[in-house]
């Protein structure tokens, strides 16, 4: 790779197994699979995501660095004014450099947005600016197949069609460049509430007992209620479970969709020289440890997240499954001539991953878990990290410790300590993990740095089921 260009795209919410990467039931992701399977291309098996939501996980990928030594999404709303971010390091070699948001965590609010020569947020108030009306009009030619149909509830109107129209006007625009680009595009909709265009629920229809209007309406009620659901203990029947899981892959489907038509657009552009990387910020709990979203837990499904790459032989020639996000950003920058220190990931092209890094700060958590016991006085927050929580990863077990107390997990059971049966292990990686602590671990700054979010901002966080204070 000779500066190539890279195409980052990072789906929300989407935990590897409710993916065709990984053996599911249900072919949610064939564009995934087709870009994995052809030649140049990859899926990694074991991918684990640097923190458990937007904030901490996408500051990690666009500053290579772990969720303690950034404090984004931490203790702190916003990454050090002082610390590099990956576009900045390529716009030093010459990168024009794009990203596209339709999350307030991933802002200017949150000093996500430096380096990047142009920064587009989506929100209600800017997708006139943003979109134009070429392309709010095909929207609304197309908002059958792909949104809700005409209806004026703003809810049900995702904004990854919206995205991927602008994301070709995008690679058009570069189509004719000699220089390099890196464009970085979160696409949004699988977050709840889940609620997929009509076409991809009834592609599961058959997997659930109730009509699609009563799951759709179910989808409404997790998303408005599901802290009072989480301290009520997730009390959903067998069918409504089905049902909240056929509305969420159905939202994977649909993106997986538009993420193949944008990858096809970059290759009927000829821009052959590009780097695809196709991950996930975060998975999604459904009941595991009590929760709901993406909160409090560093469970698997909400660590464990697609990764796959096309277009960079260095990465896909890699022989290892243990990968994270700042690694292959360490290796892409690399192969760009740009510069890597600082950065905490591996090259994957001389070293492979022992075992992965997921973090969850303090501060969101316990928030969260005062929620809980405010709307349930029964519900019990004893299981649960109050402290800053760090989990090491093997293929074979997670150890995880916060000042509270540490434990260690034979997977795939993430409920019982097993570290009195294997004590060696939980020995072996404590002391793995005090010297990533003691290392990259580290904070880059002391000093707090709250987040500088608008009212529209806000809104936006609050409508996504963020507590907003």
């Amino acid at each position: 790779m000779d500066r190539p260009n890279v195409v980052w795209i990072t789906l929300e919410s989407t935990r590897m197994d409710h993916t065709s990467l990984d053996g599911y039931s249900r072919d949610t992701t064939p564009n995934l699979a087709r870009i994995a399977g052809m030649g140049g291309g990859r899926a990694f098996a074991d991918c684990h995501t640097h923190g458990v939501w937007t904030l901490a996980s996408s500051a990690s990928i666009l500053t290579g660095t772990v969720p303690t030594h950034h404090g984004a999404g931490m203790e702190n709303d916003a990454i050090p004014e002082d610390l590099d971010t990956i576009p900045e390091r390529l716009s030093e070699q010459g990168y024009r450099t794009a990203c596209l948001s339709p999350n307030s965590h991933l802002s200017s609010a949150t000093g996500l947005d430096r380096g990047f020569d142009e920064f587009t947020w989506l929100s209600a108030d800017t997708l006139w600016e943003a979109a134009g009306p070429r392309i709010l009009a095909k929207y609304a030619r197309n908002c059958r197949r792909h949104g809700p149909g005409f209806t004026t509830d703003t809810r049900k109107h995702g904004t990854s069609y919206l995205m991927n129209e602008i994301a070709k006007r995008q690679l058009g625009s570069y189509a004719d460049d000699e220089e390099p680009f890196f464009l970085y595009a979160h696409y949004g909709d699988p977050h709840h509430p889940y609620h997929p265009p009509q076409r991809f629920l009834d592609r599961y229809a058959d997997d659930f007992a109730m009509d699609t209007d009563r799951a759709q309406r179910l989808g409404f009620y997790h998303h408005d209620n599901f802290h009072q659901l989480i301290a009520d203990g997730c009390p959903f029947a067998a069918d409504e479970w089905d049902a909240l899981q056929a509305l969420y892959d159905g939202e994977i489907a649909h993106t997986d969709e538009l993420v193949g038509d944008l990858f096809d657009h970059a290759n009927r552009l000829g821009l052959d020289d590009t780097v695809f990387v196709i991950t996930a910020d975060h998975g999604e709990l459904f009941g595991e440890q009590g929760m709901l979203a993406h909160l409090v837990v560093a469970d698997d499904a909400v660590t464990h997240v697609p990764l796959v790459v096309h277009g960079a032989d260095a990465i896909t020639d890699h022989d290892g499954e243990t990968v994270q996000h700042a690694d292959v950003m360490r290796t892409l920058l690399d192969a760009a001539g740009a510069r890597t220190d600082g950065l905490h990931g591996i090259d994957l092209r001389e070293e492979t991953r022992e075992h992965s890094l997921t973090q969850r700060g303090a501060k969101r958590a316990c928030k969260n878990l005062d929620r809980f016991g405010e709307l349930n006085p029964a519900f019990d927050p004893s299981p649960y990290h109050t402290a800053t929580l760090s989990a090491l990863r093997t293929r074979e077990f997670k150890y995880q410790r916060s000042d509270d107390r540490a434990e260690l997990l034979r997977l795939p059971d993430e409920d019982r300590d097993a570290s009195e049966d294997r004590p060696e292990v939980e020995k072996r990686l404590d002391e793995a993990l005090d010297m990533v602590l003691e290392t990259d671990g580290q904070p880059a700054f002391s000093e707090r740095r709250e987040g500088e979010f608008s009212d529209a901002m806000k809104e936006q966080l609050s409508d996504l089921g963020y507590l907003v204070d």
